[in-house]
């Protein structure tokens, strides 16, 4: 087991995974509070699962990209580990599930010899940085965004600012003004644009701020039409800056930036950015996308022979599955791969076909499918023919067919009704009753097994989320229907009506009445235009009926997928664990982002080792605060309250308040001086905590 720390190339990597062999044996030793040990395992990509004494596995695939040899180690890692399937998700992630804990550093170890992480995957970090899968390839893209998206997640994976946010944090890269990357549902997205700046072409984004799901979905605030490219890491950055020291801590459910831009205001929010730009590292990151775009290459395939002339099956897939490119005479194929869910033996053989045939890449999409990029035009068919021994050549790709849903109860500890069962049976109606829509890209279904939106299910044409709802005295599984969400373009979307609460096992004849009235009555328009016409209220009452509880028969007390009667089983408990002393482990790991600022700052990394140190302080005396029993909801609350009951009573004294103290931070560049001089102003503030709280604990 011990095996990884003299096979892995980097002493970063292979700290990291030593690191989390060592906590996992302190938490079983009853060592380390079981929250916070939750907080660590999370932003390692290990998160609990709805069974007791397994873990689902995140890996995080930057932009979706996943090269042949990521591939063959992500299925060899599933093989031994997990169970053989993999599961695509929303955010171009690769999840396995049922991992042991204990095995998760060798895991983690066995995946990063191809370079592939589970660094930040989950947790309170910069989760993995999406972009549109045809990036690179797209028509209609004023330039390539991937390695903008690329720099992006190097610069922050590991980065001290976003280690322990308040919450979560999402970024997104679209490839053009389609914004197929969903920009405006993000905490930050970004659109290329291009610029004549003294008769040069410059590149730069659209920037968006501050958007979300969730049970209170938010549009995104364009905050800048056009951002030159070699501004938006620090932009980024401090945006980062203020989240973590603003954001809320308390209470999750206020936590996400959505909820910080909306209390501060958007002026005041983008002040303090302003203000901060002082502290960056940087003032401007120019990122190096020409070498990126001139090593881009085609490649050189060789023929291939087809067992068989193409059928009609074909042609239907050609018409849905198969994109142009922007590179003549390539094309791209969307592999649809239903409810994201694909197996080890397909990986495998997906990974040599595009390895001989095609550029060596996958790219997994927002809706839980892939594209093989830059296969040669006659070559088509042949790709046909190969996903279909596989078992991956449906038609449909992108069309209503192709549901996206979280995995609601099968796995996740939220999961209120089962979204992929429901997925499952309405992609039977639209193939039986509706074929004609395969070739309908315009609609959306998407669903999600609860309100916190990770099937998109409120930014669809048509939602479900999955619920609970009484019949009588029984509680049965329920869908709520949403109605007029959609993707506009340029940073623009909208976000779906809530129109009625059915019983899941009504789910499919919903769909039927959505689609024949559509079919029979919109007379041309798109979905959103004859939604606006007719009005929530005339949906509600086309699915009223549908919604009467005192109809339920015996088949609506059993999700889809289930055979046992319903029972509603949210937040169930991950591992157990001691409960320690809280204040002792956070002036534990106060001083261990104090030594990681040392580090740092022996290895010349100014603004990272004052980051460091800043976290150090911040969990001092929330410790310390702790220890009375004040509570606080954000790091700018720690301080302030921390002069008000320590530093102005008299109880501690600095020389000066705490909050002078702490925000030199952005006040001064981040110089060695400066760096060196706030590290050992850290150390002596720690002590004084310290030894402040070992004099409570003896009276």
């Amino acid at each position: 087991m011990q095996s990884f720390r003299t096979e892995l190339e980097n002493p970063i990597v292979e700290k990291d995974i030593i690191e989390l062999e060592r906590k996992i044996a302190l938490f079983k030793d009853g060592k380390i509070d079981e929250e916070k040990f939750r907080s660590l395992r999370l932003a390692r990509g290990v998160y609990g699962q709805r069974q007791q004494g397994v873990q689902m596995i995140r890996i995080k695939l930057p932009y979706g990209r996943v090269s042949s040899d990521q591939l063959r180690r992500i299925s060899k890692v599933s093989e031994e580990y997990s169970t053989g399937r993999l599961h695509i998700t929303t955010r171009q992630d690769i999840q396995i599930h049922y991992v042991s804990l204990d095995r998760t550093p060798e895991l983690w170890a066995e995946l990063e010899k191809d370079d592939v992480t589970l660094r930040e995957a989950c947790g309170n970090t910069v989760r993995n940085v999406t972009a549109s899968e045809t990036a690179g390839i797209d028509p209609n893209e004023p330039f390539d965004v991937t390695p903008y998206a690329d720099a992006t997640f190097k610069y922050f994976l590991r980065n001290p600012v976003c280690q322990e946010m308040g919450r979560k944090f999402k970024m997104a890269f679209s490839s053009s003004d389609e914004d197929t990357g969903l920009s405006y549902l993000h905490d930050l997205g970004f659109i290329p644009k291009v610029k004549t700046i003294n008769g040069q072409e410059v590149r730069g984004f659209k920037v968006l701020l501050g958007g979300g799901l969730g049970s209170q979905p938010r549009h995104a605030d364009a905050v800048y039409d056009f951002l030159e490219a070699d501004q938006i890491i620090p932009f980024i950055e401090a945006v980062l800056r203020i989240f973590d020291r603003h954001g809320e801590r308390a209470r999750r459910n206020k936590a996400r930036m959505k909820f910080l831009v909306k209390d501060l205001g958007l002026e005041a929010f983008l002040e303090l950015v302003e203000q901060e730009k002082k502290a960056l590292p940087f003032s401007t990151y120019p990122i190096d996308a020409a070498t990126y775009d001139s090593s881009q290459t085609l490649p050189n395939a060789p023929e291939a022979n087809l067992d068989a002339e193409p059928g009609l099956d074909y042609e239907l897939w050609k018409l849905t599955n198969v994109l142009p490119q922007k590179q003549e005479g390539f094309v791209s194929i969307g592999v649809r791969v239903p409810l994201g869910d694909f197996y080890i033996d397909q990986a495998r053989k997906l990974a040599d076909l595009v390895e001989t045939y095609a550029n060596s890449e996958l790219r997994f999409t927002l809706r839980q499918n892939f594209l093989i990029r830059d296969v040669r035009e006659d070559l088509a068919p042949y790709f046909h023919q190969e996903l279909k021994k596989i078992g991956l050549a449906e038609g449909g790709y992108n069309s209503l067919a192709d549901i996206t849903a979280c995995p609601g109860t099968d796995t996740c500890n939220l999961g209120i009704a089962s979204s992929t069962g429901i997925a499952a049976e309405l992609e039977k109606v639209i193939l039986a009753e509706y074929p004609q829509y395969l070739k309908n890209k315009d609609l959306v279904i998407k669903i999600s097994g609860c309100m916190n939106a990770c099937g998109q299910h409120n930014m669809a044409h048509i939602g479900f989320q999955g619920m609970s709802m009484k019949a009588g005295k029984v509680v049965i599984p329920a869908l709520q229907v949403l109605l007029g969400g959609g993707n506009l373009g340029d940073g623009n979307g909208r976000f779906a009506d809530k129109v009625t609460k059915i019983p899941s096992k009504r789910g499919p004849e919903a769909l039927r009445l959505l689609l024949n009235d559509f079919q029979e009555n919109a007379a041309g328009k798109d979905f959103l235009s004859y939604y606006d016409e007719k009005g929530q209220i005339y949906f509600y009452e086309l699915l009223k009926e549908l919604g009467d509880a005192s109809t339920v028969t015996p088949a609506d007390f059993i999700d889809w997928g289930n055979t046992e009667e319903y029972k509603v089983a949210v937040g169930v408990g991950e591992c157990a664990g001691v409960v320690l002393d809280l204040v002792a482990t956070l002036l534990l790991e106060a001083y261990e982002k104090i030594d990681l600022g040392k580090e740092a700052l022996e290895e010349g990394r100014w603004s990272d080792s004052i980051y460091h140190h800043y976290a150090g302080l911040i969990n001092a005396a929330k410790a310390i605060l702790l220890g009375e029993n004040v509570t606080t909801n954000s790091y700018a609350n720690i301080i302030a309250k921390f002069d008000e009951n320590f530093v102005e009573k008299g109880k501690i004294d600095l020389g000066g308040t705490f909050a002078e103290k702490v925000y030199q931070i952005n006040k001064d560049e981040p110089t060695e001086e400066f760096a060196k001089a706030y590290a050992a102003q850290a150390l002596e503030i720690y002590d004084l905590l310290k030894s402040y709280r070992e004099e409570e604990v003896e009276a």
